[in-house]
């Protein structure tokens, strides 16, 4: 299995986000990305390369133009307020909420910020945008890959992606990794497509991104959001609407749920993605299921992992594997290897 991996991922490291009333230090470390590339490599599985290079007019078959040119130029126009924001983080602070307007966008800086972002846990800082950047082309150049026949491929970024809409950023993501590909698939001639999350947060920008379409089928195991981030969205009764009714699965899930569970509701998934007819899978694989996570509830060990991996291979599916959330640094690493080398 071949691994695109951001080589630039780095150049995005927060310093503090909201949580629990505090300014606390980031969950979201470089140390993930790095944990897993060093069990990569220590198994020896498959190779690793950079990801090629996309033009970004392929950014827009996802996200509004808008806001591609606010993720490009937020740095600068922060910097230019004040030189001395060069040395901090960008944090929302004001956000439109029912009944306020969305079409028009703002000169202030900072109600621009609350335009394009759902929560204070996302810091930008002065290299999200090209870690961002090349973490969507890990992700086409991993679908590159499946167009071109291979089994599988696996795109090792952060930024995460899932949470990112069409337009606003929230949950540690801004470019949307695993939509951008599941439409690059659409694109080359792939007539249905499956996105199968199994990060504890539900995708809830995923989800979004392909509520009303019938040709990309969206499936999601996560924390029930009466509970568990991002809230407001990933309920049972969410199907999908106009033409997509129907393509939408949420299943979620009670905190402490363990791999037993779990994994019933993984074949739950697996079958609606099989009725569907998918004839490819995107995987947003993130790691917070772990037991020993510290901002999530299910009591996934590392062993169950391996069995994830193979169940998800006995689907038979062309299968790109997006690496999004997971924040036990130290386990993440080989939790997510167990996926893939049982997957291979």
């Amino acid at each position: 299995m071949i691994t695109f991996y951001n080589h630039l991922h780095a150049q995005h490291q927060g310093k503090v986000e909201m949580f629990r009333g505090a300014l606390v230090p980031c969950f979201e470390v470089p140390a993930r990305a790095d944990h897993v590339l060093a069990e990569l490599q220590r198994r020896q599985l498959g190779t690793v390369q950079n990801p090629h290079t996309f033009d970004d007019s392929l950014l827009t078959s996802i996200h509004s133009p808008r806001y591609l040119n606010f993720l490009a130029t937020a740095w600068d126009q922060w910097v230019a307020l004040d030189p001395a924001h060069a040395d901090k983080d960008i944090l929302p602070s004001v956000w439109p909420t029912r009944t306020f307007r969305t079409d028009v966008e703002p000169d202030n800086f900072a109600a621009k910020v609350g335009l394009y972002s759902y929560d204070a846990g996302s810091p930008f800082t002065s290299g999200t945008w090209v870690a961002a950047r090349a973490g969507a082309h890990c992700a086409l150049s991993a679908a590159q890959q499946i167009i071109r026949g291979d089994r599988a491929a696996f795109a090792l970024s952060r930024p995460p992606g899932h949470h990112a809409g069409m337009d606003f950023f929230g949950g540690y993501c801004f470019l949307n990794n695993a939509a951008l590909a599941a439409q690059y698939l659409r694109n080359a001639g792939m007539q249905k497509v499956a996105v199968l999350d199994v990060d504890y947060h539900h995708g809830n920008g995923t989800q979004a991104i392909f509520y009303d379409r019938p040709d990309v089928f969206f499936a999601s195991l996560h924390g029930d959001p009466r509970t568990e981030y991002p809230f407001y969205l990933g309920h049972a009764d969410e199907c999908g609407a106009g033409a997509g009714l129907g393509a939408n699965l949420n299943l979620p899930l009670a905190r402490g749920t363990d791999y037993e569970v779990w994994s019933q509701a993984l074949e739950t998934a697996l079958a609606a993605i099989s009725r569907f007819g998918a004839d490819t899978l995107v995987v947003s694989l993130g790691m917070d299921t772990f037991e020993g996570d510290p901002i999530s509830g299910f009591q996934l060990k590392s062993d169950d992992y391996l069995r994830m991996g193979e169940r998800l291979a006995q689907l038979a599916l062309p299968t790109l594997l997006v690496f999004e959330g997971g924040y036990a640094v130290d386990a993440v690493g080989r939790n997510a290897v167990n996926v893939l080398e049982a997957f291979a």
